[in-house]
C-alpha cells in the first residue's frame, strides 16, 4: 500500500499508517473550507467540514522525511486555520508561489486570477538548485475530472524542483490524481489518499493510463 497506489479513505488515518519519516516529499492540494460549488454545482467533500481537513496535517508531517518539503494550495479564506495547523506540526513557510489565470475563477471583492501555494519546510531542507518563480502563468486543466482539478503541468516543475527522481511523492487529498500522474511521469514513486470513492477510481483509471503508456514507451 506505501508506494505506487491511490488509497480510499480518511487521510488522517492512513497517514498515521505509515512509518515515519518514510515521505520525501508532499504535494497537495487540501479543500479550502470555502465549501465552493463550481458552475455546475459540484461540491468537494468536506469543504464545509474543517475537522475533515485540518487534524490531516499533523500525522503528514509525521510521515515526512526530516529535512523535507510540502508543497500546499490554500486560498486565503481559512489560511489563519491552515497556517496554525501547518506551525503546530512543525511545517513552516518558507515561499509562496502564485499562478497567474488569464480569466476570473471567481468574483467577490476582487476577480480572483490566481491560484496560490505555499512552500512548507519540515526541518532544514536543502535550497533548490533550480528555484522555480514565484509567479508563473496558470494551466487549465478544464476540471472535466474534478472540480477543483489541478493540471499535471502544473504540479510536474513542483515535483522536479523540490524532489529527485526516485523520491516518493505523497498527496493526502488526491482527488482525481493530477499529483501522483506528474509523480509517475517524472520518474517518482507516488501514494494518493483519496476519500471520495468516485475520484478514487478516477485516479487509478488515470495511473493505470499511465502505466500503460510507460510499458508501451519502453517496449518501443
Amino acid at each position: 500500500m506505501h508506494m505506487n497506489h491511490i488509497v480510499e479513505g480518511d487521510s488522517a488515518n492512513i497517514l498515521n499508517t505509515l512509518p515515519e519519516h518514510f515521505v520525501d516529499l508532499v504535494v497537495t492540494d487540501p479543500p479550502y473550507l470555502v465549501n465552493y460549488r463550481d458552475r455546475s454545482g459540484r461540491s468537494l467533500q468536506n469543504d464545509d467540514n474543517a475537522q475533515g481537513v485540518l487534524p490531516v496535517f499533523a500525522p503528514m508531517a509525521r510521515a515526512m522525511k526530516p529535512d523535507s518539503y510540502a508543497i500546499c494550495f490554500a486560498g486565503w479564506g481559512a489560511l489563519p486555520q491552515f497556517t496554525a495547523v501547518w506551525q503546530a506540526a512543525g511545517l513552516r513557510i518558507v515561499g509562496q508561489i502564485v499562478w497567474q489565470k488569464s480569466y476570473a475563477s471567481r468574483r467577490g471583492y476582487t476577480q480572483y486570477h490566481h491560484e496560490t501555494a505555499y512552500v512548507l519546510a519540515k526541518g532544514d531542507p536543502a535550497r533548490p538548485a533550480h528555484p522555480l518563480p514565484s509567479v508563473m502563468p496558470w494551466v487549465y486543466s478544464g476540471n472535466k475530472s474534478h472540480p477543483t482539478e489541478k493540471a499535471v503541468e502544473i504540479l510536474a516543475p513542483l515535483i522536479r524542483c523540490f524532489s529527485k527522481p526516485g523520491a516518493l511523492v505523497c498527496d493526502p487529498f488526491s482527488g482525481s490524481g493530477s499529483t501522483s500522474v506528474a509523480a509517475a511521469l517524472n520518474g517518482r514513486r507516488w501514494l494518493g489518499i483519496e476519500i471520495d470513492p468516485k475520484h478514487v477510481a478516477t485516479a487509478r483509471a488515470r495511473l493505470a493510463g499511465v502505466a500503460r503508456f510507460q510499458s508501451g514507451r519502453v517496449a518501443a
